[in-house]
């Protein structure tokens, strides 16, 4: 068990609420392993805390906003997972990962907005052009609305 998750758990038996104090003394790398934890655990709620706390110390953080938006999928928080993916994308900026595009693509599909999705396969291939999970999505939604990928030419 992680320090951050010892701690949160010796708070949380004394029926302390966790604080942004006791989440402020571990950098973003220690509180994404310690959401990890509490989410193998199905200690959504710890982490989804946990998370908000990250958030709010470390609105900037890639880790944070990677860990918040996977632990939002779980809870099938369609809005706050396309959020934070959206704000991770414009933070990671020129150094965007392709898996960051493919889980806002499967989010805006969730969420049921499949022209936002598509648009979202559009500039993840834009810099990704040979990702086969993007692809891979793009001729779903494709498919979806009827149409074939092979013939639609893309700019």
């Amino acid at each position: 068990m992680s320090h951050l998750v010892e701690t949160l758990m010796q708070e949380a038996s004394v029926g302390r609420m966790l604080s942004n104090s006791t989440v402020a003394r571990f950098v973003p790398a220690e509180i994404r392993e310690a959401v990890q934890e509490l989410v193998g655990d199905e200690r959504l709620d710890l982490a989804d805390a946990l998370v908000e706390a990250g958030l709010a110390l470390h609105p900037e953080s890639d880790d944070i906003l990677a860990i918040g938006s996977l632990v939002a999928i779980v809870r099938q928080d369609w809005a706050q997972s396309i959020a934070l993916l959206a704000k991770l994308i414009d933070v990671q900026g020129v150094n965007v990962q392709p898996f960051s595009y493919v889980m806002l693509v499967r989010s805006l599909r969730s969420n049921l907005d499949p022209a936002a999705a598509l648009a979202a396969t559009i500039v993840g291939l834009n810099h990704y052009p040979d990702h086969a999970e993007l692809m891979a999505e793009q001729i779903a939604l494709f498919e979806m609305a009827g149409m074939s990928h092979e013939a639609v030419a893309i700019d």
